[in-house]
């Protein structure tokens, strides 16, 4: 991992650069936003519960709808790190782009646009150009983070208008507020006006419990700091609310087959 890796953000829209040393397979990850991976290095393989198996090469743009869940593989090449650029994008610009679209009742999955160099470099340098000024004005600033979802359109990609409200989004978005703070099932139901037992029923349609929630929220938020900053492992066991460094590393091997360390390839 390299010692700086950028990471842009404002308030509609996340870009962070992702480097991984070591391939590694990532089971049942959760995308709560719609999410862009511009693939520089190294390939990208998912399974998709709607679109199967589909495997992004250097050069390849695979988009994320908000609310998958996904097992995938990030898989370096000879003597040189995955690396990839992400971008984050909230629904309210999807539903700029997409809401002129025919309504579409059916689950979207993972798209891949293929072999896009220019026209994905072009995309990149745009967004971190408006990223990076700060004397842009507002309605310009947003029209020019637009553009990568036109793109998209453009190459007959289509995201959902439909923001779908799931118990699972609502409960790891809470969480997400602050992951170091020792939430409680009651007092999650507290904040949904519900009670504890309304609240188990109301997460059994997503297939985890309470403390699964939790657990998966904290390790992912950590295996994407990991990924995208040169933060110290040990200070990221602690902001993502485990007691000690080996309590993470402990939590991250057992969930993900792998050590942190491993990620980047240092220690700590």
């Amino acid at each position: 991992m390299t010692d700086k890796l950028r990471q842009h953000k404002s308030a509609d829209v996340s870009m962070l650069s992702i480097s991984q040393a070591t391939t590694a397979t990532f089971t049942d990850l959760y995308f709560q936003h719609t999410f862009l991976f511009f693939i520089q290095v190294g390939s990208k393989r998912v399974l998709c519960p709607i679109n199967g198996e589909l495997i992004g090469h250097s050069n390849d743009v695979m988009i994320f709808p908000p609310g998958s869940m996904v097992t995938l593989e990030n898989r370096p090449v000879l003597d040189a790190d995955y690396r990839a650029t992400g971008i984050c994008f909230p629904h309210h610009m999807i539903k700029a782009v997409f809401s002129n679209k025919n309504s579409n009742t059916e689950p979207i999955g993972i798209q891949l646009v293929q072999d896009c160099a220019d026209q994905s470099l072009q995309v990149l340098n745009t967004i971190e150009a408006t990223l990076n000024d700060s004397k842009l004005p507002a309605p310009i600033r947003q029209h020019r983070l637009l553009e990568p979802l036109i793109w998209l359109k453009y190459n007959g990609i289509y995201l959902s208008p439909q923001e779908e409200e799931k118990p699972l989004s609502n409960v790891r978005r809470l969480i997400e507020t602050d992951l170091s703070h020792p939430w409680r099932s009651n007092e999650v139901a507290e904040h949904f006006a519900i009670s504890e037992a309304t609240m188990r029923r109301w997460l059994a349609k997503s297939g985890q419990g309470f403390s699964k929630i939790l657990q998966n929220t904290r390790l992912e938020h950590g295996l994407s700091l990991l990924q995208s900053t040169d933060v110290p492992i040990s200070d990221i066991a602690l902001n993502c609310g485990f007691k000690t460094p080996s309590h993470f590393s402990d939590s991250f091997r057992k969930r993900f087959g792998i050590k942190p360390s491993e990620i980047r390839k240092i220690e700590d």
